[in-house]
This record gives structure tokens, sequence and C-alpha cells, in this order.
């Protein structure tokens, strides 16, 4: 479900009309002009709407109890889902808009129904209808409380919330939850689940015991040189992803990310629009400035009031001293063969304990190999003559001294040519890494079921989990060129 529009106005009695708040969203419009083809109404100015909304509840000229498109008994009124005829012929008309008045407000949307036009479907089967009139009680309930008679001070600053507050229950016009009634102008700290409602979009509930997991994913790049003209680059990325499996409501949720005591402060963070509070000095953090060491180190706290689908809380970069495997790899060409060189040293920081770890070594723009004579201090060597590829399997572990090595020498006496790369010509060439390391993360940022405070009264079975992976991690060959970037490594 999507709302294309929304609209919010203040009157007395008809009187002192005035537009407090409206907001549109292009994405879904763009879909309702898709699905209604050439049924499709444009949504008119917000002051166009305005005159006919007004009109249709009757508060626009109350001196004129009659009006011929709202009052004719040919045309039969659905409310609260009330059509707007265009005053102009042939400009259509906008159907359903959904109103909700309470006293000097009135709220209104126009819900996306991906239903055909013509014959015009029943209310009871548009789920859209009951979603978006949840939607417009949820945002009167924040607006006016639960009295339903707040001061204009109140009024007045929580509609200057609407905004932020529509980025994390709506975002891009997809209501994923409704505020919390009478949430105060500054973040608290969360509520009991027993405060929130389960909005009606909200219709899968998990059933059996409550879960929570939440997996922890470093990702490291590099490019390195092995030649003191070309400065080596390395980076790491963060993500932390979350899935809560709770039956009925969905409780708050708090998760702590730790640092140890000599960590580099996170840098560059993001976090999803349902964290519901964040201490600002967290996200002044940037890999753009020149680092001082005076940042944030943490704990990183972000209270939240997750969604039922798996999420994204939040991602971060991170600077690190070293990447986690150096190498080295020389390629030196000797009539029609080719003498490879290749060491790679975990670092003594790194976990020792491998999901996978290889190196591809790819030989571009030659002919196919010939006679392959490389041999491997450790790991597996398998050999692709079809791709020019040679695949070195490392295994899980590396050696007691972290330190392995290939050397060899290949020929190329193929009957047909290997595969061509406009980039690795002559001694152009590289390495290329790809490795999963359980249990650890280079920046030693870690959450464990301890930093995971779960809001409710019922018992969580808490999971969490961590990782490192490898991303474009490049190890060039020394004795040849090589792509350089003067500037930073951009995710």
């Amino acid at each position: 479900m999507s709302v294309r529009a929304l609209w919010i106005i203040s009157h007395e009695k008809g009187e002192n009309v005035s537009l407090r708040f409206a907001r549109r969203f292009a994405t879904v419009e763009h879909r309702a002009k898709i699905l209604a083809g050439s049924s499709y109404t444009a949504v008119p100015e917000d002051n166009t709407v305005l005159q006919l909304l007004l009109t249709e509840l009757g508060l626009s000229d109350p001196d004129k109890p009659f009006v011929a498109l709202r009052d004719d008994c040919f045309y039969r009124q659905r409310s609260p889902a009330l059509e707007l005829r265009m005053d102009s012929p042939g400009k259509g008309m906008l159907w359903p808009v959904l109103a909700v008045s309470h006293g000097p407000i009135t709220l209104a949307c126009l819900p996306l129904v991906d239903a055909p036009a013509e014959p015009r479907p029943a209310l009871a089967s548009l789920l859209s209808v009951s979603q978006g009139l949840t939607l417009l009680a949820g945002l009167q309930t924040f607006l006016l409380g639960s009295g339903g008679k707040p001061d204009s001070e109140v009024l007045v600053s929580r509609l200057a919330m609407l905004p932020s507050v529509l980025l994390q229950v709506c975002p891009l016009g997809t209501p994923l939850d409704v505020p919390l009634p009478g949430a105060p102008s500054t973040p608290t700290v969360p509520t009991p689940a027993e405060n929130q409602k389960q909005p009606a979009w909200k219709t899968g509930l998990h059933r059996g015991r409550a879960a929570v997991n939440v997996a922890l994913i470093e990702t490291v790049r590099s490019m390195q040189y092995g030649n003191r003209s070309r400065q080596d680059l390395w980076d790491v990325y963060g993500t932390v992803t979350c899935k809560c499996e709770v039956e009925g409501v969905l409780p708050n949720v708090m998760v702590t990310l730790t640092l140890p005591p000599n960590g580099s402060p996170l840098q560059d963070i993001l976090v999803h629009p349902c964290v519901t509070s964040l201490d600002s000095s967290i996200l002044t953090a940037s890999s753009v400035d020149n680092f001082d060491g005076s940042a944030f180190s943490g704990p990183y706290k972000f209270p939240f009031s997750p969604p039922l689908e798996p999420f994204r809380l939040c991602s971060y970069t991170s600077q690190v001293p070293v990447p986690p495997i150096l190498g080295s790899y020389q390629l030196k060409e000797e009539e029609n063969q080719l003498r490879v060189s290749v060491t790679l040293k975990l670092h003594e920081s790194v976990k020792n304990s491998f999901e996978y770890c290889e190196a591809h070594l790819p030989f571009f723009n030659r002919d196919q190999f010939g006679v392959v004579d490389v041999k491997v201090s450790s790991g597996q060597l398998d050999v692709s003559k079809e791709k020019n590829l040679l695949v070195w399997g490392l295994g899980q572990k590396f050696p007691k001294s972290r330190e392995v090595t290939m050397e060899g020498k290949i020929s190329f006496s193929g009957p047909t040519p290997g595969p061509t790369d406009p980039l690795c010509t002559e001694l152009t060439a590289y390495i290329k890494l790809y490795f999963k390391v359980p249990d650890m993360t280079l920046s030693g940022c870690s959450v464990d079921q301890h930093s995971v405070q779960v809001y409710s009264s019922a018992k969580q079975r808490i999971t969490t989990s961590r990782e490192l992976q490898s991303k474009e991690y490049f190890i060039w060959n020394s004795t040849g060129s090589a792509p350089v970037s003067s500037g930073q490594m951009m995710l």
C-alpha cells in the first residue's frame, strides 16, 4: 500500500481555513500513472484540492446547503472515501480520497489503488482504504493527542515535526508504521511494546518463539601494488542487519556496538529511518576530514522500532592500519613463458580461521595455457586452461608461519587465444583474493547477545554474529604497470 498525496487542513466551522501541511510522493504518482493508463487523473494543485475537499465536506460555504455535484440524488456518497470531481469537463476525478475530521483539523490522503478503475471496485475489497484510514488515525492521534484538543503551540510544534516523522513511518509514500501517540518534540528512551499500536498493513505476524537476529558484516577492499612509487589503498565498510520475529506487536529494541580500547572510531555512519533517537556526536565522524583522535569512540547505541522485514540498521566505515592479507606478486617474461612469484602473508591481528580463502590469477591477451609448472607451499592449485586462470585454494587456515608462496613457470602455446581484457596488456596483471573470516571484524567492532535489549515482557531468543569478507581485493604485479587512484577508495 502506498499514498499518492497527504493533506492536513485546519478550520473553525468553515472559517479561517488554511492548508497546514501537504506532501506528494512522486514515485507513487508515477506508479499510479502506469496503473491507470488512459484513465489516469493527475493530482491538481493543493489550492484546488483544498477547495474541492471543503466543498465535499460541506465546509466551503455554510450558507449554501445544496451543491449539485455533492448532493444530487444520482451521486452516491461513500464517506469517508470521497470522490473529488474536477470543475471543467474531461478532467476526471480523484477517488478514493480518504478524509478524517476531528475538531479543527481534517486529515486527508489519496491512496494508490492497484485495481481497474472500471468497474469501480467495492471499498471493502480495497486493502489500501483500511490501511490509509489507519495511517490518518495514527497521524491524527500524533497531532491532537488522546484528548483531541491540544493548544495551538503544541499543534504547531508537532506539525513542524511531521516531515521527519513521515520519513520514519511513511518513507517514499509507503507506510511502515504509525507515530507513537503524543510523541514529544525530543527523542526519549523507547517505550514498552504494550504502548504501541499494530498498524493494519502489518498483517503478517510471526508465530512461534520470539527471536531477534543481529548480523554485523565488514567488507574489506584493497589495491596493493608492491611498489614504493604507488601507495597501497584499503578500506573497511561495515553493515548491521536485523530481523525481529515477535508474535503480535513488535517491541522496541536497542542494539549497542562496541569497540576495543584501542579501536579506531567508526565513521560515515548512516542509520535506518526506524531509529528513534541518536546521539548527534555519532554522526560527526567523517572519513573526508582529517582524523584527530577526538571523535566519539562508542559505545554506539541504536534504539529503534523494527519493521517486520529484515532491514539494515546502520552502516559505517573504519580506518584500519593494515589490510588483513599483505601480498607480493611478480611476473617476469622469459621468451614465450612467464615466471610467477607470489607471497601472501596473513596479518597477526586476523583470526586464522577462514570459511574459505582463494586467490585467482587470470592471464589475459595471450594464447591459451601450454605447460603450467607451478608449485605452492600450502593449499591446492587448480588450472583452467580454457580461461587462462589459476585458482589457488588456500583452505581454511594459513600455516603457522602465516605465510604462503607460489613459484613456477607458465608457457602459452595453446591452439586458440585466451580471454582478452583491454586493461591487462603485457605485464599488467593482478591477483584477486576471495575470503571470509567468521566471528571477527577488522575494526574490532562487535555486538553480542548482552548488548541487545528488547523492551518486552516476553522472552526472546537473541542471536548475534559477525564476519569479515573481501570485495575487490587486488594485488597487482609489481613489475608491470597498474591502475592507480590518487584519491580515496569509494564504496
